[in-house]
This record gives structure tokens, sequence and C-alpha cells, in this order.
């Protein structure tokens, strides 16, 4: 999916919603336990109810490569019942040398045929670029992130008196474009989304945070929104798992609704 799709999606449904698929046999409703996948069949649920609402979905590669071979397949099975016109992310954020990172994007963009990768900076240009090489696809690249151990590093200043995290920023847009490199910034930043917002103005980002990690989706908006949107904000646990009961899937419809119908004011606020 190119920029100009993506962008088209997020007029047509009023919505820059990403669905997390992160799925937890041990938070999953235990009715589904019995089936013969019970994680396929949890996505399979949550994506067929989210789809009217949803400009993207990232499934989280690590509850699946956790079951072994039995969870790529699962993976491999929800990635292919994702609907066509939703924007797909391998949350998988890979960073290793080139050799490597180039077999990483062939297994995750031609393999699986995912749209976009998380990607891990720390490793420098030739860990990234292999993953910008393939027509069509992103690399979503972790710039500002919103864990609690974020400031570890990626608040640090270098001897430019810049944070590292501006560093990535300004370094790596020289490897890809706002047609195939978008940014992870976590809601849980606030003004800082301005800071990054300035310094990568066409770019997407991908913004984690919202909702059970109480990140404010106005205040992404204000500080996040481009002329193009330029926002994809994720929500994981407050949708996926806003019920454990069997009306799991009817529940989180509910709640992806709300924060379509939310998008959808903020959309008419800064684009209109």
């Amino acid at each position: 999916m190119n920029r100009a799709e993506l962008f088209s999606q997020i007029q047509q449904k009023s919505s820059f919603l990403c669905v997390g698929l992160d799925p937890d046999l041990a938070k999953i409703p235990a009715h589904l336990l019995s089936e013969p996948d019970p994680i396929f069949s949890f996505c399979r649920q949550i994506v067929e109810e989210t789809a009217d609402f949803a400009v993207a979905y990232k499934p989280n590669i690590a509850f699946f490569e956790a079951l072994g071979s039995k969870g790529w397949e699962t993976l491999q099975k929800v990635q292919e019942i994702l609907p066509s016109d939703t924007f797909s992310i391998a949350d998988a954020k890979r960073g290793d040398i080139g050799n490597t990172s180039k077999l990483y994007a062939k297994a995750f963009f031609e393999t699986m045929n995912f749209d976009s990768i998380t990607v891990a900076p720390y490793m420098g240009q030739d860990s990234v670029t292999p993953f910008l090489d393939f027509e069509n696809k992103w690399v979503i690249l972790l710039a500002l992130t919103s864990n609690a151990g974020s400031m570890d590093f990626q608040l640090i200043e270098g001897q430019n008196g810049k944070p590292l995290y501006q560093s990535v920023l300004e370094k790596s847009q020289a490897w890809g474009s706002p047609e195939n490199l978008m940014y992870v910034v976590g809601a849980t930043r606030g003004e800082l989304i301005g800071e990054v917002r300035k310094a990568a103005p066409e770019h997407f980002f991908l913004v984690p945070g919202v909702g059970a990690q109480g990140g404010s989706l106005s205040e992404v908006a204000k500080y996040g929104m481009n002329s193009n949107c330029g926002l994809l904000v994720n929500s994981s646990r407050g949708i996926i798992y806003a019920s454990g009961e069997k009306d799991f899937a009817k529940v989180a419809r509910k709640e992806a609704q709300k924060l379509q119908e939310e998008m959808k004011g903020l959309l008419d606020t800064y684009l209109s």
C-alpha cells in the first residue's frame, strides 16, 4: 500500500485507527481455548468486527512466535484475512546487520506479504536500508517510544547537543522518504510529539500508547497531525481485551467505533 492509498483509506473511513493484535492465550476468552486454533479464532473475530473503523492492523509478532511453528502458521493465516484495504504492520522490531536484515525483510515482505515492519535503528543505516529496497513496502523506525525505559537512551544528548531520538530522525530521513519510512512516536510523550513533527514534517507516525497506556488522542492530533493526517494511532488492549466474555468481538467493535468517532472529529477540525 502506498502513501496515497493509505491517506485515501483515512479519508474514506474518517479514521486513522490501527488495531493492535496482541493475542495472549492467558487473556483471550476461555471459550476459545477448545478451538483448534484459539489465537486465529480470536484475531479473526476481532478483525471482522473492527474492519469498518480501522485503517491498519498491527500483529505483535512476539505473541505468535512464542508458540513455535504453530504460531508462525497462525500469523500467516491472520495476515491473509486482514482486509485488502487496510495497512498491515508486522510489529517485529527487527534490526541487525545488512545481510540478516535483508532476509528479515524477505520473510515479512515477500513470504508473509506485510505492508510494513517495525525496525530498531540502533545498528545504523546498513541495518535499516535493506528493508527500504522493497517497492510499496514500509519501514516504521523506532524514534521516541512510550515505554518507561525509553529515557535510558532516547533523550541522552550527543555532542551536537541534540537528544538521540532527534539524531535518529535527522539521519534516517536520508535513507528513505515519506513514501516508505514512518516513525514510532509514543502517545504518552505529549508535547514531544510536536518536536518530532517539526523534525519530520511529512512522514507518517505510528503512535502507540493511546487508551490502556494513558495517551491522549486529542493531544496526539494537536501536536502530530499534518496536512495528510500523518498519523496511525494504535490501540491494542483497550480494544481487543475490552471484554473477556463471549461478546468480546462485539465489545471490541464498540470500542473501535468510539475511537473512530473521536478521530472523525479531529480530522474535521485539523484537515477541513
